[in-house]
């Protein structure tokens, strides 16, 4: 957000969370020009909306210390976590408690919770430790935006962003409209130098013509 803030000092960037809901539908109804959505398995890009994959994050499974989960130096099968008592995130919903409510839970030694590594590193707590699922359910990041939106200058500059391009990148929307807006000058600047060159041999062989009939001659072709 400050990169495009310093790129597009005069376009207000608002970002927000939403955490209950389909996210897509923040698309169709007007409320956001673009959102980041979480996926698993099959793209969400349909015909009402654009979707570019940016990164795919691991699932990791959240114990409290102590839980047979940290004898696990860096990772644990999926057999494993299975055997485990489970806690389902639906069951904490932010409008009521949340997230940080059911780490509480699994901090008391009560039951696991398998999320996105994201979301094990956003709500970390001392008394809770996390290790990677193998052979776990991997989730997709992308960046969506409205297909009927007709100028994406801006999307473009600021997926280019998310995805790393610097400011000089030529595959960055404002670099590409300098230089094609270099390239007209350039090429407007080219066709009237032409046209000027043009003009002055046109004006020069008249010139001969006019001195050959004065002196009774022919002018000769050059060859």
């Amino acid at each position: 957000m400050d990169r495009f803030a310093e790129r597009y000092p005069d376009v207000q960037l608002v970002a927000a969370r939403h955490d209950e809901g389909d996210i897509l539908q923040l698309l169709a109804d007007g409320t956001a020009d673009a959102v980041f959505v979480r996926y698993r398995g099959d793209s969400p890009k349909d015909a009402t909306r654009h979707v570019i994959p940016l990164y795919e994050e691991l699932e990791v499974v959240c114990a409290a210390k102590d839980h047979d989960v940290e004898y696990y130096e860096e990772s644990i099968p999926a057999s494993v976590v299975r055997s485990f008592a489970q806690l389902d995130l639906a069951d904490y919903p932010e409008e009521v408690t949340g997230i940080p409510v059911a780490m509480e839970v699994v901090a008391s030694g009560a039951q696991v919770a398998c999320v996105p590594q994201s979301i094990a590193r956003l709500f970390h707590r001392k008394d809770v430790i996390y290790r990677l699922i193998e052979d776990g359910n991997p989730t997709q990041i992308g960046i969506a935006w409205p297909a009927a939106m007709e100028d994406t200058a801006l999307v473009d500059e600021f997926i280019g962003i998310v995805r790393g391009r610097s400011a000089n990148s030529s595959r960055q929307a404002s670099v590409r409209q300098d230089q094609q807006q270099a390239k007209k000058v350039n090429d407007q600047a080219k066709a009237k130098a032409k046209a000027k060159a043009q003009e002055a041999a046109k004006k020069a062989k008249q010139q001969a013509k006019s001195k050959a009939r004065a002196s009774g001659s022919k002018p000769r072709k050059r060859r």
